[in-house]
């Protein structure tokens, strides 16, 4: 079954009636926002609450499923695997059927057995890892993004056929994310005869990287390959180009982030991050672009419209099902949703049939264009 959900045609897709965003009176259908509001890694949290806030505000301005309203609850698990079935419980114990979130893979894996043992349906927009799914026989956990094994591979292609380096190094934070990918990329590096002269990973909070990137000049790598998120990133590029390191270095979406600028500095120039497709870009999205233009948001951001999808997602399943989280997740597995990232389908697992990374580059000025 396929339900048309372009958000050019939110109002009759919807048939809502109006109702404002955090609205805390007579709100009929919460969905909560779990997102890190406080520790290093707000900025995603951010960027997920820009996507879910605009679908949701669209919806609201034209009213309520079957007359009921939409109230977005903020819940913060600041990205850490420890805070994520703190989160979780809060989520249960308010009687809140429907996530947008978690935002972090160790979170997301760490809370997952709660929601799905709660009848919570779950739909993140950014926890890439396989180890959120795999293997766990979830019926209420889904993404609207894809997987590092896939996320991986489409890094690796590039490196391979466009970049051609004699010697990779490969690092990670030792974090379920950021070793996971790192540890795909690598596979398929070795797969293709790349030499990886260097698979190691790095403490995430430390300040200095100086013994590791030692260790990349003595290896005498021409590429650097890291698995993990934009604050060490920004300093490993930093210190490799004071240390006299020159060397192209790509990461996964998790350094995808503006602030990488203001850490790496001049550094940060030509960097390669894989990212969801610039779904922004494509014309069909303009209506919610412009949406996001008007709140001042940005909507070609990492997570954005991944967010935004998953809201789509669980609104259009609502509609379709009712306001019962048992029936809604039945309904997503067997069902094909209209986004703003094209059609989404699910497997039994929960993961995107298919998803589409692209390669980009990284400029000093803080924008990006895609990698040739």
């Amino acid at each position: 079954m396929n339900i048309p959900f372009r958000m050019q045609t939110v109002v009759a897709a919807l048939g809502l009636a109006g109702v404002a965003l955090f609205s805390t009176a007579h709100a009929q259908i919460k969905i909560a926002m779990v997102v890190p509001t406080t520790g290093p890694l707000t900025q995603y949290g951010d960027m997920v609450k820009e996507g879910a806030m605009t679908a949701v505000e669209m919806a609201n301005a034209a009213g309520g499923i079957g007359g009921k309203k939409i109230e977005l609850v903020p819940v913060d698990d600041a990205c850490e695997p420890k805070q994520g079935p703190v989160a979780a419980n809060r989520v249960v114990n308010s009687k809140i059927g429907y996530v947008i979130g978690p935002v972090c893979s160790g979170a997301s894996i760490a809370a997952a057995p709660i929601y799905n043992n709660e009848g919570v349906v779950v739909v993140t927009p950014s926890a890439t890892s396989p180890a959120l799914t795999d293997g766990k026989n979830y019926h209420f956990i889904f993404r609207t993004i894809g997987r590092d094994d896939q996320q991986g591979p489409a890094a690796a292609k590039f490196i391979i056929e466009k970049i051609k380096p004699k010697k990779v190094a490969v690092l990670h934070d030792k974090q379920s994310y950021g070793q996971g990918i790192a540890s795909s990329v690598r596979d398929d590096l070795k797969k293709a005869n790349v030499p990886v002269a260097l698979f190691e990973g790095i403490n995430a909070g430390d300040s200095d990287y100086s013994a590791v990137i030692t260790k990349l000049k003595s290896a005498g790598v021409d590429f650097v390959y890291y698995g993990g998120y934009h604050p060490e990133m920004g300093l490993l590029l930093r210190q490799a180009a004071e240390q006299g390191l020159k060397v192209k270095m790509m990461g996964p979406e998790g350094v995808g982030n503006p602030e990488v600028n203001a850490i790496a500095g001049p550094a940060v120039e030509g960097m390669l991050v894989t990212l969801p497709a610039d779904f922004a870009a494509n014309p069909k999205n303009a209506a919610v672009v412009k949406a996001f233009q008007d709140k001042k948001r940005n909507a070609s951001g990492a997570f954005q419209l991944t967010s935004f999808a998953a809201a789509q997602s669980l609104l259009a399943a609502i509609k379709a099902a009712g306001d019962n989280p048992a029936k809604v997740a039945d309904w997503m597995h067997k069902s094909n949703v209209d986004t703003v990232l094209g059609p989404v389908s699910w497997n039994k697992q929960g993961d995107l049939n298919s998803f589409d990374f692209q390669v980009f580059q990284w400029h000093k000025d803080g924008s990006k264009s895609i990698a040739k």
